[in-house]
């Protein structure tokens, strides 16, 4: 065992449950792939204003969660806490927006670190898949975002997730309902940090999950209330969208992100399995992000749906993912000579794309049928000095137990021909 172990908040995959996380990004990413969405990769860190300016100086991702380090030329640097800002940044450094095809639609995956709590479903490292679509403003992209994850995780075979959506209005008519909901929370008994994002920022209040904040918000502002008729109508569209593609939802009016970027449209993906982390997913429309980081005025939509909680949720509900061997054939050579034809067949069906192992360390036959079963190979080929001066080697099917022999030169296509 090692001296060192993963940080505290952390972990490793490893197999076999490494597949499982690899099945679900590649069933998330799997509509986003058929839906127009082209692959986007950013570093793992950035500026440090890059997230005060567009996720918001008063979240706490921003004033409490956030790695950030200083670099020897002075460059304040923090390994990013969440992917739209990254992306939108990339996007725009790369001129995307200006290829003339709007809106610029990108998926993403990978490590995204907060500083947090360590418990289960929350961790200091942890990976998500994201989708954004910049440069258009128009319902049917919001629908289409929330479409595809509802897809994905149907895919997967989740039945027990709900869809919470709501809209946050834009900058005309938010300003109204920030006024009547400061008014109403300057009169609560809160604590002085809450008290300083009231004047901040204080739907960051609504999206405090404290039980002694929560009880003193009933009889809050509403914002749906204030909504103005373009938002109005625009939210209606939404729904209306979602209503003709057959995808079940939940208004909920209290729903605030944690992230100041959101406009309108917002919504969140939950799972009563996961406990008080019931959160898998969520995004919204963000109208205002480029030009918060220098950029031009570019309405966008987008979600990140979160591996870790992905696969938390797929057990809650016992969902066993119908994964593919690593091996489909296993080779074990008894001899330097059949070890040598034998890892020129190993290589051949490879190359004709078969998942084929070797048993290396000139274990004996005992040892390597162990390792043969541990693959979980469905064939292992077998061939011995006397079966190589008869010009064959041993088929053994591990599911039936049959075996048979097999000229080497026919084996490869005969391996194929089985498995098809």
């Amino acid at each position: 065992m090692s001296t060192f172990k993963a940080p505290k908040g952390t972990y490793d995959l490893t197999p076999p449950d490494s597949a499982k996380y690899l099945a679900v990004r590649e069933a998330i990413a799997a509509p986003l792939k058929n839906s127009g969405y082209g692959y986007i990769e950013t570093p793992g860190f950035e500026d440090v204003a890059l997230f005060s300016r567009g996720v918001g100086e008063s979240t706490d991702i921003v004033t409490k969660e956030m790695y950030t380090l200083t670099t020897k030329g002075g460059s304040q640097l923090a390994l990013r806490p969440e992917g739209t800002a990254s992306v939108l940044r990339a996007a725009l450094e790369a001129n995307l927006h200006k290829l003339g095809n709007l809106p610029v639609k990108l998926w993403y995956s990978g490590s995204y670190y907060r500083y947090e709590r360590p418990q289960k479903g929350r961790y200091r490292h942890f990976s998500q898949v994201g989708a954004e679509a910049i440069g258009a403003e128009d319902p049917a992209l919001d629908a289409e975002l929330i479409i595809l994850a509802d897809q994905a995780y149907r895919a997967l075979g989740l039945r027990e997730f709900r869809i919470l959506l709501n809209s946050l209005g834009d900058k005309e008519c938010r300003p109204v309902y920030r006024d009547a909901l400061q008014g109403f929370l300057r009169e609560l008994d809160l604590d002085e940090e809450t008290r300083r994002r009231i004047e901040i920022n204080p739907l960051r209040v609504l999206d405090d999950k404290r039980p002694e904040v929560q009880k003193q918000l009933t009889g809050a502002p509403v914002l749906r209330d204030f909504l103005c008729d373009a938002c109005k109508a625009y939210h209606e569209q939404v729904r209306d969208l979602l209503n003709e593609a057959g995808v079940i939802y939940e208004d909920d009016e209290k729903l605030v992100r944690g992230l100041d970027y959101y406009t309108r449209t917002t919504f969140e993906f939950v799972h009563d399995g996961l406990g008080s982390q019931s959160a898998v997913g969520g995004g919204g429309r963000y109208d205002g992000l480029s030009e918060m980081i220098g950029g031009p005025a570019l309405p966008s939509v987008g979600w990140a749906l979160g591996v870790d909680r992905t696969v938390l949720a797929l057990e809650a509900e016992g969902i066993e993912l119908d994964l593919p061997s690593t091996t489909s054939v296993f080779a074990v050579p008894l001899g330097e000579e059949a070890r040598r034809v034998l890892f020129g067949v190993v290589t051949r069906l490879r190359r004709e794309g078969v998942a084929a192992d070797f048993a290396y360390g000139g274990r004996g036959l005992k040892g390597a049928m162990k390792s043969a079963n541990r693959s979980g190979a469905r064939f292992t080929i077998v061939a011995g000095e006397r079966d190589l001066a008869e010009g064959h080697v041993q088929l053994k099917d591990m599911e039936s137990g049959e075996q048979m022999p097999v000229p080497v030169s026919d084996v490869v296509e005969t391996v194929r021909a089985r498995l098809a």
